[in-house]
């Protein structure tokens, strides 16, 4: 399946400002979203549901009116849910280069039109590089267990 890959490109805009003068953190979080959503629901063919961001990396700021470029891959699926690597990149308009600006992995879930899980097709790797991906998404998600057992008695 070719499907495992999503690119999303656009320009950042003044409204998309916070008081630093560079692009707001919560209008990237939006973006990685958005593109996550799209990388899911075209690998699956469905809706799909964000269940967890996690580790969100801010390596630099994005500044207003620089070339953003989004890009999303299944790393991992599972029965109904597949994990998403997100990378974002930004550049000045007159640089041919991008910069990595933040990082995060997505799980979402496939869910039919009554919001119950529905099965994803299956995600396999096909190079070293996926293989790695992989495993890191499998290390991801046993710390994210953990984690969720060390917050249970105060949820």
């Amino acid at each position: 399946m070719e499907n495992k890959a999503i690119t999303f490109q656009f320009i950042s805009e003044p409204s998309d400002v916070n008081f630093g003068g560079n692009v707001h953190g919560g209008s990237v979080m939006k973006w990685i979203d958005q593109v996550g959503y799209a990388c899911a629901s075209t690998w699956s063919s469905t809706y799909c549901v964000t269940v967890y961001v996690g580790g969100i990396r801010f390596y630099q700021p994005i500044k207003i009116g620089e070339i953003v470029q989004l890009k999303a891959h299944v790393i991992y699926t599972g029965n109904t849910s597949m994990h998403i690597a997100i990378d974002v990149f930004s550049r000045k308009i007159k640089e041919k280069n991008y910069e990595k600006k933040t990082h995060c992995v997505i799980v979402f879930v496939a869910v039919d039109e009554k919001g119950k899980s529905v099965q994803v097709p299956k995600w396999i790797p096909s190079t070293n590089q996926e293989l790695q991906m992989q495993d890191y998404a499998i290390k991801l998600m046993n710390l994210r267990r953990n984690i969720e057992d060390e917050m249970k008695p105060f949820l």
